[in-house]
C-alpha cells in the first residue's frame, strides 16, 4: 500500500519555533510577532487577520532574510533521512502549513514532494495580500484531498504528524496520525505521539523504517 506523509511544520518540524517567528527574528520585530503568535494560540486572531498583520510587520523582508531565517531555523534531526527513506520505499511526503508559501516551498529543496502554504505576495512584496490564499486548519483537509488526487491515494493511505489545535481537522480526516511535540489536545486524538527533536524517532513509531533510518 502506497502511504502519504503529510506533514506540518511550525512547531512540528521546526522545534519550538514557526516560520513567522524565524522570519521576523530577521527583521528585529520579534516582540511584535510574539504578540500576535500569543492571539492566534488564544483564537483571537482568524489565519487571515494574522497573515494580515504579520504582512504588515514584513514590508522590509527580502529573499536574503527568508533564506536566513529557514537556514538558521531549529529544525528537527533527520526530516532529510526521514523523507528520503519515504521516497525509496515509494511513498509520498508532503509538507501542509499555514505559514507562507515562500518559506514552507523551500522545504522541496530537502525532498519533500509537495509544500503548500499560505499564498503571500512575492518577496519583497509589491502587493496587498489576498486573504483567499490564506490556509485554514479545515483548507488543510482540501490541500490533503487534492494531494490524494495527485498521487493515486486515498484519505485511509495518509498519516498526519502535527502539534497543535490548527492540525486537528487533519487528525480527524485521516486514520493514522502523529502527535510531534505536540498541545494535550492534539496528543489525546493521535494515534502516536513523540516527544524530542529527531523526526526519524518520530517515523518509527509507525514501524515503517528499515534498517537505513537508524537515529541518533
Amino acid at each position: 500500500m502506497t502511504l502519504l506523509h503529510l506533514f506540518d511544520l511550525d512547531g512540528t518540524l521546526m522545534y519550538g519555533s514557526a516560520a513567522p517567528v524565524e522570519i521576523s527574528r530577521q527583521l528585529g520585530v520579534s516582540t511584535e510577532i510574539g504578540e500576535l503568535e500569543r492571539a492566534f494560540a488564544a483564537r483571537e486572531l482568524t489565519p487571515q487577520e494574522f497573515s494580515i498583520a504579520a504582512h504588515g510587520l514584513w514590508s522590509e523582508l527580502t529573499p536574503v532574510h527568508v533564506r536566513a531565517a529557514f537556514d538558521g531555523a531549529p529544525w528537527l534531526s533527520g526530516i532529510r533521512e526521514v523523507w528520503r527513506e519515504i521516497h525509496d520505499r515509494g511513498d509520498y511526503c508532503a509538507v501542509i502549513s499555514l505559514s507562507p508559501s515562500f518559506f514552507v516551498e523551500l522545504l522541496l529543496e530537502w525532498g519533500a514532494h509537495a509544500a503548500h502554504g499560505s499564498v503571500y505576495p512575492s518577496v519583497p512584496f509589491t502587493g496587498p495580500l489576498d486573504v483567499a490564499g490564506i490556509l485554514t486548519p479545515e483548507g488543510k483537509v482540501d490541500v490533503a484531498d487534492r494531494l490524494c488526487e495527485r498521487f493515486g491515494v486515498n484519505r485511509s493511505e495518509c498519516v498526519a504528524y502535527g502539534d497543535s489545535l490548527t492540525d486537528s481537522a487533519l487528525f480527524e480526516a485521516v486514520p493514522r496520525s502523529v502527535a510531534v511535540n505536540a498541545r494535550p489536545y492534539l496528543a489525546e486524538r493521535a494515534t502516536y505521539v513523540y516527544e524530542g527533536r529527531d523526526l526519524r524517532e518520530a517515523y518509527q513509531l509507525l514501524g515503517l523504517a528499515r534498517p537505513g533510518v537508524e537515529t541518533s
